[in-house]
């Protein structure tokens, strides 16, 4: 058990090293600390700090720095520590929501991503599951031009699906009419965890003597509503992150090609800030933050977990300040999701 003395002397020295990115020596930090203790204490309590293995000590330099197991206390230990949120600055943050309101779900979550991205200089990854709460809302067919049509799609959760279908012939107005009725009687109002494979096979069935002719459509009407049911998974600034070096690009590209993997961190983060660093993963999942640090926080809508949104970057990466960013994007999304008014928060 770290005593509260030696646990101040480690978190003194990952302030500075996160300020710095340089090794930390004794006389460094001696007054940063908020007791007076001698130089000769302090490079003691560092020495056992580093053989229970909270600090290491570059061959190069007389500093140390955190180890990862130092981190994770830095982190657990906290509590109330981390910088909170001017009024100030909660407005400049307010802006990047403006107008947000009675946008789609994708959109919110989407302007969200980037704005925590910008604000972070980090890589953000978010998921959206709102979907999987969704009923189909509309269906619609527009003929756009000779043989090509728009299959319309509308959640309740206000996204927005559309695909071209471009057909080797035109449709009559009697089966273009006759297939609007026909998807708007079997499918408005259905939730997706009804639009199997066998769903749509019963359906083209039941188009009768139009299968031939608007099968197509139906199929694209399928494959529409399978991205509903699709977890998104978003990816923001990852530029930033190659530009900074503290993260290689081979890693990043392995970000991107396993973003899928990326939504299995995010199941522990619906309650509070979830924390993870890269050496402490095993497996597949070790390529998503390998030498770096993914922090992420859960949103909702109307009450039910809607996603998460995640910021990766290096170990070195200023928690005081990055978890209460989290923190309230995650409480700005989920108010917008569930379509609450300033007025109606501030009241409460």
């Amino acid at each position: 058990m770290v005593m509260e003395r030696k646990f101040q002397i480690l978190e003194a020295v990952i302030d500075e090293y996160i300020r710095t990115g340089e090794p930390v020596g004794s006389g460094t930090i001696k007054d940063r600390l908020p007791f007076a203790v001698s130089p000769a204490t302090i490079r003691a309590e560092m020495s056992a700090l580093e053989a229970e293995g909270y600090l290491g000590h570059p061959h190069t330099s007389a500093g140390r720095v955190p180890t990862v197991r130092g981190y994770r206390l830095y982190i657990d230990r906290m509590g109330g520590a981390a910088v909170s949120i001017s009024e100030e600055e909660k407005q400049k943050l307010d802006n990047f929501f403006e107008g947000l309101e009675g946008e789609g779900d994708e959109t919110i979550i989407d302007t969200a991503s980037h704005a925590l991205s910008e604000i972070t200089r980090c890589a953000i990854v978010a998921t959206d599951t709102s979907a999987r709460f969704s009923v189909i809302t509309k269906v619609d067919v527009i003929p756009t031009g000779r043989r090509m049509y728009v299959l319309l799609l509308v959640t309740s959760a206000g996204d927005i699906k559309n695909r071209v279908c471009r057909l080797s012939f035109d449709l009559t107005k009697e089966q273009t009419d006759f297939f609007i009725d026909f998807v708007r009687n079997n499918l408005e109002g259905a939730s997706p965890e009804l639009l199997t494979p066998d769903f749509f096979e019963e359906l083209s069935i039941a188009l009768g003597n139009y299968v031939m002719t608007l099968a197509p459509l139906l199929k694209v009407v399928a494959e529409l509503s399978e991205e509903m049911k699709t977890r998104r998974v978003l990816v923001k600034g990852e530029t930033i992150l190659i530009e900074s070096g503290d993260i290689g690009k081979n890693q990043l590209i392995s970000l991107l090609e396993h973003r899928n993997e990326v939504t299995e961190l995010f199941d522990g983060a619906f309650s509070g800030i979830s924390v993870v660093f890269g050496e402490e993963l095993s497996g597949e999942r070790s390529i998503v933050v390998q030498n770096g640090a993914l922090l992420s926080g859960a949103f909702s809508k109307d009450g039910k977990p809607a996603g998460s949104l995640g910021v990766i970057g290096p170990l070195r990466l200023d928690y005081k300040k990055i978890i209460p960013y989290i923190e309230y994007f995650t409480q700005k999304v989920t108010g917008i999701l569930s379509g609450e008014k300033e007025e109606e928060k501030d009241s409460e």
